[in-house]
């Protein structure tokens, strides 16, 4: 496929005032660095954006190469492993002519991006979308075909930290509103893409811009709002997903540094949850870990799960436990402190079922196989609660894509 770049490195596009609080930063910028215009799964244009501020890091990616961009991605960022700084601005048919004034900003989720998430849920193979048979069109093409503005970001890191992706929801922002001089943005956000988008709206930053007073409605699907613990609750289950010698290769992260795979330990602390002396691979999963041990009881029956939950040797399985992980740095309880501002619509939607293909589903209290409903559905810290919607039979992933899901986003964004 042939791509038409157009490199613009040097062009100072769009300068923006930074209130940062750290290191005396007085301005921050964004800068073009690519347009393409050859795009799969239905989407016109692609732009590559890169914010300048000197707080973005490149953050780790695990070593195997699981984490890495590919397909189209890859391409368009120019490299299997982006820069923290860098996004991907995804622009849906009719973006410029649509009539509906506000435009809308897809926010994907961990291990996704924005094709999978909202233009090809196919794209991944069967199962990939929660389902034995996945839709070849997304929301996107749901949403532009009904007269709406459609932009989506793509995020650099599959995992990484959520006060880099809130300022790069808020640089997208900048851009949709240059592009359409429109004054507000309504923002649909799925998982931890929807975290990451509450945390801009509520202001959770250390050096990032302040929320801009530029968002209408804020529509989080599936979103831990208040937290998660998923990973560290059903002990060494999730490792064979993970851990290659017992042939995983999901994208993590493990609540384990070590695990026994055909009778002999194997350390792969760079797959963990944690920051270690390796790196730090999945902050962005760290930053979302609540304990709920005393709102639904362990499944003690599952291997290790004592341990896993609270730290030590079990039989099979070391790891540091829930608490280490939220004491470097949970945001949860940041975020439901922190109050989204009244002038912004707010809007939960929830699945209700734990039947997500090859996962073990979360089965101790109603869940849409990761997310507790009562996390998801969670309105701590919101003022101004315009939708709270649980869908009957649908899991976290369907969420995204299902009929029913796609007609209530659609609904609250008229």
């Amino acid at each position: 496929m042939r791509l038409r770049v157009s490199f613009l490195f040097s062009a100072l596009v769009l300068g923006i005032s930074s209130s940062s609080t750290r290191g005396g930063l007085g301005a921050s910028s964004l800068v073009l660095e690519a347009t393409f215009t050859s795009v799969a799964n239905g989407w016109v244009k692609v732009e590559r954006w890169r914010d300048m501020n000197p707080n973005f890091i490149q953050e780790d990616f695990p070593p195997d190469g699981r984490g890495d961009q590919d397909g189209q991605r890859a391409t368009f960022f120019g490299t299997s492993r982006p820069h923290s700084s860098q996004f991907l601005l995804y622009y849906a048919p009719g973006w410029d002519t649509n009539p509906r004034p506000v435009p809308v900003l897809l926010v994907h989720g961990a291990n996704y991006n924005a094709d999978l998430a909202w233009a090809n849920p196919a794209e991944a193979g069967p199962y990939a979308c929660g389902a034995a048979t996945c839709p070849s069109t997304g929301l996107m093409q749901f949403l532009s075909a009904r007269g709406y503005k459609v932009f989506a970001i793509n995020f650099p890191h599959r995992q990484g930290d959520n006060y880099f992706w809130a300022q790069l929801i808020r640089d997208a922002i900048q851009v949709v509103k240059a592009r359409t001089g429109a004054a507000h943005v309504d923002i649909v956000a799925w998982s931890k893409g929807a975290f990451a988008a509450r945390m801009y709206v509520s202001g959770v930053r250390t050096w990032g811009d302040a929320y801009a007073n530029d968002v209408r409605k804020l529509v989080l699907i599936g979103s831990p709002n208040a937290g998660t613990d998923w990973t560290f609750r059903h002990g060494w289950s999730h490792n064979f997903l993970i851990w290659p010698e017992c042939g995983g290769r999901v994208n993590g992260p493990s609540p384990h540094t070590g695990m026994v795979c055909w009778g002999l330990w194997r350390f792969h602390p760079e797959l963990s949850v944690y920051r270690t002396p390796t790196g730090d691979f999945f902050p962005g999963a760290r930053q979302m870990l609540a304990r709920w041990d005393g709102v639904y009881p362990l499944p003690l029956w599952e291997q290790d799960s004592w341990s896993t939950y609270y730290g030590g040797w079990g039989v099979y399985t070391f790891g540091y436990g829930i608490q280490f992980a939220i004491d470097q740095g949970s945001l949860v309880s940041a975020v439901l402190n922190a109050s989204i501002p009244a002038s912004v619509q707010v809007y939960l939607l929830s699945g209700n079922a734990a039947d997500i293909p090859g996962i073990h589903n979360e089965h101790t209290g109603p869940s849409d196989g990761i997310v507790f409903v009562a996390s998801s559905a969670n309105t701590r810290g919101i003022n101004t609660v315009s939708g709270n919607v649980i869908l009957n039979g649908l899991n976290h992933l369907k969420l995204i894509w299902a009929d029913a899901a796609m007609n209530q986003i659609e609904s609250w964004l008229q």
